[in-house]
């Protein structure tokens, strides 16, 4: 019998009732903005670890969940030891003397015998930290790749979906009072076919807890969230709000203070601890990729205070154009995974991102897609510090359960997430709601539907997604019913690699885009193995990939609402679907970059172009 169905039903229930309809289950505590930012304890580092593939930690012999029994339990997340010397109980594991991994950090690069592998392992952290009154604790993972149930104590804190969002608990009442903690996570990255993303992917399924985790300490009434950008259509207003927590939270002073524009406002919380702003904001430099202007914005409220960079700036689109600060401009980007290809795996912290962002500046890109999920939050802050543009993507990827509503609630808390975490981040211009998904009329409902939430949560930036085209001929057409929802006609080609022929019979194509919109081509590409040599019309060879590019250049200069690119991709990344054994060996090559850091020949082709668009839209 297969039981998932029945599963996704109880899910999309458990969704709607909310949180609070299992008693074991405690909800995800509201979203501290920018948390990374609070005083925190840091347990990045060496954590134990358990390879489970049977699940035997979370499941008894009858396939029972130990965390869902009378007394909640038996699992391994209760880190027992013997209770003598003798070890005379019947206790088959031990954190303590099991292998440790890296966090953060994927754990198929970490093991040989970790590389393909998909299920459940469980990780424990010891930590001593003893609650001060007057303070509340929460517990942050930036990410854990797929599924993850998380304990602290031996006690559930919850489960959570999605290898790409951030994950917190408030722990205040769950530390002990000694001071002597310990944390124990089930992860697990099994795919499925009504999850999100799917079973089907182009990257690696990497697994694990693969970014930063802290505790966070904040007052006992507490500023939970806040924005603090320019208003729609009122370029010369700064708007928002600030939002507290905790006990007292009606009725409270909240300070905004940028000092460096002499904007400094008291605010005064209604019932809901919520307090809104609207305040001139005409002296304000805006931000742009030629000067990343990041003010230093703070919050204060009693004992609590918020520090933040932001930088302010307007993005809109007028027929075929898209105005930064309303003057036209022109996407110079490059698509990007969340990995190193110098030391596989995860991106694993600040000095990866940096160097990914480095090789984009280089290239001559003002605009980078971070694909095809949430990015790490300190990539998004980077892009503001180093003046790059982004778009921002949730993983609807290519063949999803359109019908299901445990699969729609699913992408739609991924989008939500998405945008509270970058909602005050400049660089971030456009939110996707996803990539290639085949048209139909569940689809378009799906699809359509994470449209009107994105704007319901965020009305000042662009809404797109990579759509679908069909070729007739020598005719490429782009018709796909969701563009009419969007506001920019954006999609992936791959004329002279997957169809289209040689790189030299691709100009032969011509558009016909039903939408007068911006158009972004959000992928083209071709492989190319990093020091392969052979004539421009040889597969895998550098020559190869440069003369597709060439061509491109010249196929898609037809387009006369064309406003930005963002070429597949920076660097070869790991992908399991990429089989060959002389020209891929597990990685999708159509980076311009290699694995081993070696720029291709169709790098300085793009550097290039770039360049002449630069100087035609920036003057420089």
């Amino acid at each position: 019998m297969n039981i998932r169905p029945l599963l996704n039903a109880l899910t999309a229930l458990v969704l709607l009732v909310g949180p609070f309809a299992s008693h074991n289950l405690r909800a995800q505590s509201a979203q501290l903005q920018n948390a990374p930012g609070r005083r925190i304890l840091n347990l990045n580092g060496s954590w134990n670890y358990i390879i489970d593939p049977y699940e035997n930690g979370f499941y008894d012999y009858r396939r029972e969940a130990f965390d869902q029994s009378k007394s909640g339990k038996g699992g391994y997340y209760d880190n027992q030891k013997p209770s003598s010397k003798q070890e005379t109980e019947l206790i088959e594991y031990d954190f303590d003397k099991s292998a440790a991994l890296q966090v953060p950090g994927d754990w198929n690069s970490q093991d040989p015998k970790l590389l393909y592998y998909e299920g459940t392992i469980w990780y424990k952290k010891s930590f001593s930290l003893t609650p001060k009154p007057g303070k509340r604790y929460f517990l942050y993972f930036g990410a854990i790749n797929y599924e993850s149930h998380i304990y602290l104590n031996g006690k559930k804190l919850g489960m959570h979906k999605g290898g790409f969002t951030p994950i917190q608990y408030d722990i205040t009442d769950r530390l002990s009072s000694t001071g002597d903690n310990f944390v124990i996570v089930k992860a697990d990255n099994t795919r499925h076919a009504d999850e999100v993303p799917t079973i089907n992917t182009d990257w690696w399924n990497y697994g694990g807890i693969t970014r930063d985790v802290f505790i966070a300490e904040t007052p006992a009434t507490y500023i939970t969230d806040y924005k603090v950008q320019l208003a729609k259509n009122d370029p010369n207003t700064l708007a928002g709000y600030v939002q507290l927590s905790g006990e007292g939270k009606a009725g409270q002073t909240v300070t905004l203070n940028i000092a460096e524009a002499g904007i400094k406002k008291s605010l005064k919380t209604d019932a809901e601890g919520r307090a809104t702003f609207a305040v001139p904001a005409k002296k304000l430099t805006r931000w742009s990729p030629q000067n990343p202007k990041l003010y230093a914005v703070s919050l204060t409220s009693g004992p609590d205070a918020v520090q933040d960079r932001i930088g302010f700036r307007t993005i809109q689109t007028k027929g075929t154009d898209i105005l930064l600060n309303g003057k036209s401009t022109f996407l110079r980007g490059i698509s990007i995974h969340d990995e190193n290809p110098l030391i596989p795996g995860r991106a694993r912290g600040e000095g990866d991102l940096r160097m990914l962002l480095t090789w984009a500046k280089e290239l001559g890109c003002n605009y980078v897609r971070l694909a095809h999920y949430p990015h790490n939050e300190a990539m998004l802050k980077l892009a503001d510090e180093m003046g790059l543009l982004v778009w921002a993507e949730v993983p609807v990827y290519w063949t999803i359960a359109w019908e299901n509503p445990a699969t729609y609630q699913n992408a739609e808390t991924q989008l939500t997430d998405l945008i509270s975490m970058g909602k005050n981040r400049a660089s971030i211009v456009v939110w996707s709601v996803g990539n290639e998904t085949p048209p139909s009329d569940p689809r378009l409902k799906f699809m359509t539907s994470l449209v009107k939430k994105a704007r319901s949560l965020d009305d000042t930036r662009l809404i797109s997604a990579a759509l679908e085209l069909h070729r007739d001929g020598s005719k490429i057409t782009v018709d796909d019913p969701l563009g009419a929802e969007l506001d920019l006609t954006s999609f992936n080609e791959y004329a002279g690699w997957y169809w289209g022929g040689k790189p030299s019979e691709i100009t032969q194509y011509t558009f016909d885009i039903k939408y007068n919109k911006p158009v972004i081509i959000s992928e083209f590409g071709g492989d190319a193995l990093g020091g392969y040599h052979a004539d421009a019309d040889t597969r895998w060879s550098e020559e190869y990939q440069e003369a597709l590019y060439q061509n491109q250049f010249k196929m898609l200069s037809g387009i006369a609402g064309l406003r930005g690119l963002t070429p597949w991709i920076l660097t070869d990344f790991r992908a399991t679907r990429r089989q060959h054994p002389v020209y891929q060996n597990g990685f999708n090559r159509k980076g311009l970059i290699s694995n081993t850091g070696q720029k291709k020949k169709a790098f300085y082709t793009v550097q290039e172009y770039y360049r002449q668009m630069a100087q035609k839209y920036d003057g420089k």
